[in-house]
C-alpha cells in the first residue's frame, strides 16, 4: 500500500491516569474519523512527565505489557481498524522498568513493543532513576497498512538508531515524544532548542529514505516550570516539512503520507546504496539479515 494516512495525537496532560487514557482514546476516534489508519501517541501519555523528580512513588504509575491499557486499546483498534502506537510506562517484573512503546495492529492484535535505547539523565529529565535501557534492540513491526519502525524521545538523538531501523526495512520512523521548555529560559534559547530537535530527526529522514513521524507533548507541567513544546511534525525521505503542530495547542492532525517516495529518494539519493555496508556490520549483524 503506497498511500498511508497517519494520525498525531498532541495531548496535554493531568495526574489522573483515567483521564489522560481517555483524552487518548478520544483523540484516537477523532484521527480515525478523519481518515487515519496508523495513530501515533505521544511519549508516556497516561500520565503527567514524572521524571522531573527522583521519587520512588512515581512507579507506581508503571504497568505490564501486554496488560490493561493494551487490551483496551487492542479493542479499540479492531472497532476502528486503525493500528496505534502507544508509549508507556512498562514494570517489567519487580524493581525492572522500561520505557517502552507497544504496537497494535488493525484487528486488534498486540505485534510487540520496543524498549526505549537511550536514557537522559539531564535537570528535570531524570530518565534513569527509572528505566532500564532497552534490552530487545531495534524493532520493526509489520502492521496491516506499512512497516513501522519506532524509537523514543532521547533516541532521536542518534543517526544509528534511525539507520539501524530503516536497514530493517522499516517504512517510517516514529518518535514519540516528551520534551519542553523552562519556562525561565529566553525565547532564542527556545527556539534553538526546538530547531535542533526538529533538524536532527529531518535529517534521519534525509540520510535514510524515510518519512519521519515526531509526536510530543503540549502545556505546562512542574507547576509551571516547565512548557512541553509540541511542535509535532512529519518529514518527507528529503528532510521537508508536510506538517508542524503550534507549539501551545492541543492538536489532532491526520496527514497522507506516500510511501512510494521513499523509492524516488533512495533512487536519486542513494545515501544508503552508497554505504561502505562493511563498517555498518558491528552495529548491524544483530539486526539484519545481510542476503
Amino acid at each position: 500500500m503506497s498511500i498511508v494516512k497517519v494520525g498525531m495525537v498532541q495531548m496535554s496532560c493531568t495526574g489522573v491516569q483515567q483521564e489522560n487514557l481517555a483524552k487518548a482514546i478520544q483523540g484516537i476516534k477523532d484521527a480515525a474519523s478523519k481518515g487515519a489508519q496508523i495513530v501515533c501517541l505521544q511519549e508516556l501519555f497516561t500520565s503527567l512527565y514524572f521524571c522531573d523528580v527522583e521519587d520512588y512513588e512515581n512507579f507506581k504509575l508503571a504497568e505490564a505489557i501486554p496488560g490493561a491499557t493494551t487490551d483496551t486499546l487492542g479493542k479499540l483498534a479492531a472497532e476502528l481498524n486503525v493500528v496505534i502506537i502507544a508509549s508507556l510506562f512498562e514494570k517489567r517484573t519487580q524493581g525492572l522498568y522500561h520505557n517502552t512503546t507497544a504496537v497494535i495492529d488493525a484487528d486488534g492484535s498486540y505485534l510487540g513493543k520496543y524498549r526505549k535505547m537511550h536514557i537522559p539523565d539531564d535537570p528535570a529529565y531524570y530518565e534513569k532513576f527509572y528505566f532500564t535501557p532497552g534490552d530487545l534492540g531495534y524493532k520493526v513491526f509489520k502492521t496491516k497498512f506499512a512497516t513501522l519502525g519506532v524509537l523514543i524521545c532521547w533516541d532521536q538523538w542518534y543517526p544509528e538508531a534511525a539507520r539501524i531501523t530503516a536497514l530493517m526495512g522499516a517504512e517510517i520512523l516514529f518518535y514519540p515524544t516528551a520534551i519542553g521548555w523552562a519556562t525561565s529560559q529566553d525565547e532564542a534559547t527556545n527556539n534553538e532548542q526546538y530547531n535542533a530537535w526538529q533538524t536532527i530527526q529531518r535529517s534521519h529522514a534525509v540520510a535514510n529514505g524515510v518519512h519521519v513521524v515526531s509526536v510530543n507533548r503540549v502545556g505546562l507541567e512542574q507547576n509551571g516550570a516547565m512548557k512541553f513544546w509540541g511542535g509535532s511534525f512529519v518529514s518527507n525521505p528529503f528532510g521537508n516539512l508536510i506538517y508542524k503542530a503550534s507549539h501551545d495547542a492541543e492538536e489532532t492532525t491526520v496527514i497522507e503520507l506516500d510511501l512510494a517516495k521513499t523509492d524516488q529518494y533512495r533512487t536519486h539519493w542513494p545515501f544508503l546504496r552508497d554505504r561502505r555496508i562493511d563498517s555498518y556490520q558491528p552495529i548491524t549483524k544483530r539486526f539484519i539479515d545481510e542476503d
